[in-house]
């Protein structure tokens, strides 16, 4: 039910987070039930479960959509959410497991949910405000120089990691740590250099990043719930963390795209948003021959390329479209580039007059 309220409330409303009327009665309904609910419902409603859903199941579906609609804004619009809202979860799920008292876990479990909730709701989008008001002022411009001294360190430690004497060392060490502090450090390797980057991708025109680090988000928002689902029976098997640390550096590294490689073949399936995702990357296509081909050109290639598309034929074999290709394009004709004239670099000749060039007769003195 919470789950269905929250998609509901995103979808219908509008967004209109700058009027502070509505953060101020977002509040206080949110304090009074919190204060007034009953312990029994309260305890109900408000559940580890409840606040996994808000912050963090709904929020991986939302930014996966997000990748794959052609609409380019929302990417930065759940970037920022992922960079506090997706670090907040990721650092309280053990906060429940320590709080005895019922009354305080259900104050504490309300308030996170009102929290990741407020981050998105249309009328408050609480992270578009903290973004503009905190992250992109204050903390992108010292955060900018700080990644690339990160991008440095991590290509170095990679380097480093690839020596096996060396990678064994610190898999050592990392055996010995208590479980609560691998656990911690599984989530900083998570969590922070991705947040650095992504407030840098953030305070930037270009997309691309965004839409790099906002896969990323959308994939391990999942490795993280399936790891705090299973270290409760498997944290205690020797190498649990440390292979997620593994996976987490594949999803993260641009050397690897692990991210965008677990988020096509897994989770757009899962979504069921594979169309979707197909027309973006047409887009993104279209875009990039407008950007390396003149407009005469990039416009024969568009229309080879929907002329291949427009045949009615089902057959999948790749063969036969290899050869439907090359026969629509071998209909297209190419204008020719026309080549800059070249100054004769001997300049003119009283001599030679019809602009032949010099042979080896003739007399350069």
């Amino acid at each position: 039910g919470i789950l269905a309220a929250v998609a509901l409330s995103y979808k219908s409303l509008e967004p209109n987070p700058y009027d502070w009327k509505h953060h101020a009665i977002y509040w206080i309904i949110a304090i009074l039930l919190i204060v007034l609910l009953p312990a029994s419902i309260s305890s109900y409603v408000f559940s580890s479960l409840t606040v996994t859903f808000v912050g963090a199941v709904y929020p991986v579906y939302r930014a996966t959509k997000a990748v794959c609609t052609p609409d380019e804004n929302d990417d930065k619009e759940w970037l920022q959410y992922w960079m506090l809202g997706g670090v907040l979860f990721c650092f309280t799920t053990w906060v429940d497991d320590v709080i005895s008292a019922d009354k305080a876990n259900s104050i504490w479990l309300s308030t996170l949910t009102f929290s990741f909730f407020w981050l998105y709701f249309p009328k408050t989008r609480g992270a578009l405000i903290v973004y503009e008001n905190i992250t992109e002022p204050f903390l992108g411009p010292r955060l900018k120089p700080l990644q690339r001294k990160m991008s440095n360190f991590i290509t170095y430690l990679y380097q480093t990691m690839a020596n096996a004497v060396h990678l064994y060392l610190l898999w050592i060490i990392f055996m010995f740590l208590p479980a609560g502090l691998k656990r911690t450090v599984t989530i900083l390797v998570g969590t922070v250099y991705p947040f650095v980057c992504s407030v840098t991708a953030a305070a930037t025109e270009d997309v691309e990043d965004d839409t790099f680090w906002l896969t990323y988000w959308s994939v391990y928002g999942c490795l993280f719930l399936i790891m705090d689902l299973l270290e409760t029976w498997m944290g205690w098997i020797p190498g649990f963390y440390t292979l997620i640390i593994f996976s987490t550096v594949y999803l993260m590294l641009p050397m690897f795209r692990g991210a965008d490689k677990v988020f096509r073949k897994i989770l757009v399936p899962l979504a069921g948003l594979q169309e979707l995702l197909m027309l973006r990357d047409s887009i993104q296509i279209k875009k990039q021959m407008l950007k390396d081909l003149d407009p005469e050109r990039a416009k024969i290639v568009r229309k080879s390329i929907a002329k291949f598309f427009d045949n009615d034929d089902d057959d999948a074999d790749p063969a036969v479209m290899k050869t439907e290709l090359m026969q629509t394009w071998s209909t297209v004709k190419i204008p020719k580039m026309s080549m800059p004239s070249i100054k004769n670099p001997f300049g003119s000749s009283t001599s030679n007059d019809t602009g032949v060039g010099p042979t080896e007769t003739t007399n350069l003195v």
